[in-house]
C-alpha cells in the first residue's frame, strides 16, 4: 500500500501476476539461454529480482495451478491431477486479496476442477477441469480446450474453426508448417489484445493474473514464429539413458508425435530439433507480446505503482533423456523461471540463488499487500530473503507427481501394476542431488545434477540421510489450518506464524 495525492487519499498499488505454460526457466538463464531470443523478458529481470533457484512443487498443470493459488503442497490439497476438485473451502490467492479491497481479474485461466459438494451432477461447472479457481472474477476465458472469445474472434475474422484440437494443427506437412490464424489473431495476441483494452481501462489498484497458454503443446506457430528457429541450430537434448522401470513407461507414453496435432513423427534427434525450434518461436511469441505489456504499463504511468511477478505453472522435458511434457521427476520439469519487480524496492538485476518453492509466491503477494498469510499455506513470502533478511532459508526444494488415475488407469498402472494410490512419487532437491521416492515399491532414484544420472547404487549413505529428509519434511508440513489455532477457557486461541 502505499499514498498518493493531497487528502491522504490511499491507492492501492496494482497486482500483475503472470504464469506461462510449460515454460523452461533455463530459457532465460541457463543451458538453452543462448538459443532463445526473449529480449522483454530479460530487459524485465534486469530491472528486478530473478529467483535462479526456483521449482514447481508438483506437476502438471492443474495440480501446479493449485499449488501456486493456494501455496499448499500436494500433499495437503489433494487436488492431484488435472480433474481431481480442489477443496472449496480452500484459501487462494485470490479469495485473500479481496480482504485488501482487490478484485482479483483474471484474464485467462487456472485449470481448477471444481468441488462437486452442493453442486448438482448437471451443473456445466463439473464437466470440465478448465474452471476457475475461488475468488477470481473471469474477465476473459482463455481456456486449451474452449476459448470461446477466441474463437469467436478467428470466425469474425473469416477463419473457417475446427474444434479442439484441429485448431491447432499446422498447416502443411512440415513439423513447423504455420498455423491455420495469422500472428496478429494467434491466442498469444487476442489474450494480450483484450488484457491491454480492459485494463488501460481500470482505476489504479488493479489486480490482473494473466496466464498464456504458450509454450504448451500443440507444438504449432503462426508465421514468422513458426520459423524464427531452424532445426539445425537447436541444441542437442540430454541423452536417453537408465533404465528405471518409470522412465521406461514414461518414453513409452510421451513421444514426441504426443506434442503435434495430425502428423506421424518418429522419435530421433531431428524430430527432437524440429519441436524445439517451434517451442522456442512460441516462447519468443510470448515474449514479444509481454513487451507489450511492459511498454504500456511505462507509456501509462502505472510501471512505479505496479507489482510484476513473472512464473510458469512448471517446465517441459523438450526430448531430454528421451521424455517430453512434464509427467516425469527430471528436474527440467519442475525448473521454472521467477520474476519479481516490486517497485517499492530498487534490487534490478539481483539473482537469488536460494531454493524456493512455486508455493512461495502466493504469501509472498499476501504479505506485499499487508495481509496477514492464512495458516493453510505451506510457503514462505519472499519479501525477507529480497530485502536480505531471510534468515537460515531452505536448504532443499521438494516436489511430487501423481502419476495414476482412479477412473482410468494410466499406462504407468497397467504396466507396473499399482494401484492408484501407489502410483505417485516425491522428489527432495537440494543443491548437488535429487531423492525420487516411489509409493509403489519402484526402486528409489539419486539423481546426480552434474552427470543427469542415478547413482544410488554407489551413495547409499547419501540415499539415507535423503530419504531421512524427506521424512521430516513432510512430518513439518502437515495441512495446517488449524495447527496454530487452540480452543481454551478464554475461547478461541491463534499464534502468529
Amino acid at each position: 500500500m502505499r499514498a498518493l495525492g493531497g487528502g491522504g487519499v490511499t491507492i492501492r498499488d496494482n497486482i500483475l501476476f503472470v504464469i506461462m505454460d510449460q515454460f523452461r526457466a533455463d530459457m532465460l538463464r541457463g543451458a538453452l539461454a543462448a538459443h532463445v531470443d526473449l529480449p522483454h523478458f530479460r530487459a524485465l529481470m534486469g530491472e528486478a529480482v530473478y529467483f535462479a533457484n526456483h521449482h514447481s512443487v508438483c506437476n502438471p498443470c492443474g495440480p501446479s495451478r493449485a499449488s501456486i493459488l493456494t501455496g499448499q503442497y500436494a500433499m495437503n490439497h489433494r487436488a492431484v491431477r488435472n480433474g481431481t476438485p480442489l477443496p472449496a473451502d480452500k484459501p487462494t490467492l485470490a479469495t485473500e486479496l479481496r480482504r485488501a479491497g482487490y478484485k482479483p481479474l483474471l484474464y485467462g485461466y487456472t485449470d481448477t476442477a471444481q468441488d462437486p459438494r452442493g453442486r448438482d451432477p448437471a451443473d456445466p461447472a463439473l464437466h470440465t477441469y478448465e474452471e476457475v479457481a475461488a475468488g477470481f472474477s473471469e474477465v476473459l476465458e482463455m481456456r486449451l480446450e474452449e476459448s470461446w472469445p477466441w474463437r469467436a474472434h478467428l470466425k469474425a475474422k473469416g477463419y473457417d474453426v475446427p474444434p479442439y484440437p484441429e485448431i491447432y494443427r499446422p498447416q502443411g506437412s512440415a513439423v513447423n508448417g504455420p498455423a491455420l490464424y495469422a500472428a496478429e489473431d494467434s491466442d498469444t495476441a487476442f489474450l494480450t489484445d483484450r488484457f491491454l483494452e480492459d485494463i488501460a481501462a481500470r482505476p489504479p489498484g488493479w489486480c490482473a493474473h494473466l496466464t498464456y497458454i504458450r509454450p504448451h503443446p500443440p507444438l504449432v506457430a503462426p508465421a514468422p514464429y513458426n520459423s524464427m528457429y531452424t532445426a539445425a541450430d537447436m541444441p542437442g537434448a540430454h541423452p536417453q539413458g537408465g533404465a528405471h522401470p518409470f522412465d521406461v513407461v514414461t518414453r513409452e507414453k510421451a513421444r514426441a508425435a504426443s506434442n503435434v496435432v495430425g502428423q506421424a513423427l518418429e522419435d530421433g534427434a531431428a524430430t527432437t530439433a524440429a519441436l524445439r525450434a517451434v517451442y522456442f518461436g512460441l516462447a519468443s511469441e510470448v515474449d514479444h507480446h509481454f513487451g507489450r505489456i511492459i511498454a504500456w504499463l511505462k507509456s501509462s504511468g502505472a510501471w512505479e505503482r505496479t507489482l510484476i511477478v513473472v512464473t510458469a505453472d512448471h517446465g517441459e522435458m523438450l526430448g531430454d533423456h528421451g521424455i517430453w511434457g512434464k509427467m516425469t521427476h527430471h528436474g527440467a520439469a519442475y525448473h521454472t523461471p521467477l520474476i519479481i519487480r516490486d517497485p517499492s524496492t530498487r534490487q534490478g538485476g539481483r539473482v537469488i540463488e536460494e531454493p524456493t518453492e512455486s508455493i512461495d509466491i502466493m504469501p509472498t503477494i499476501l504479505e506485499r499487500a499487508g495481509l496477514r498469510v492464512p495458516g493453510t499455506v505451506d510457503g514462505r513470502a519472499l519479501g525477507p530473503l529480497m530485502a536480505g533478511q531471510g534468515g537460515v532459508w531452505r536448504s532443499h526444494s521438494y516436489s511430487e507427481l501423481d502419476f495414476g488415475n482412479p477412473i482410468t488407469p494410466t499406462l504407468w498402472q497397467q504396466l507396473l501394476n499399482l494401484p492408484e494410490n501407489e502410483a505417485n512419487l516425491a522428489v527432495l532437491r537440494s543443491g548437488t542431488h535429487s531423492l525420487v521416492q516411489f509409493a509403489g515399491g519402484l526402486p528409489a532414484l539419486l539423481i546426480d545434477h552434474d552427470m543427469g544420472a542415478d547413482c544410488a547404487a554407489e551413495n547409499p549413505a547419501l540415499v539415507a540421510r535423503m530419504t531421512q529428509e524427506m521424512l521430516r519434511h513432510r512430518m513439518q508440513n502437515p495441512e495446517g489450518r488449524f495447527a496454530r489455532t487452540m480452543i481454551t477457557a478464554q475461547g478461541v486461541k491463534t499464534a502468529a506464524p
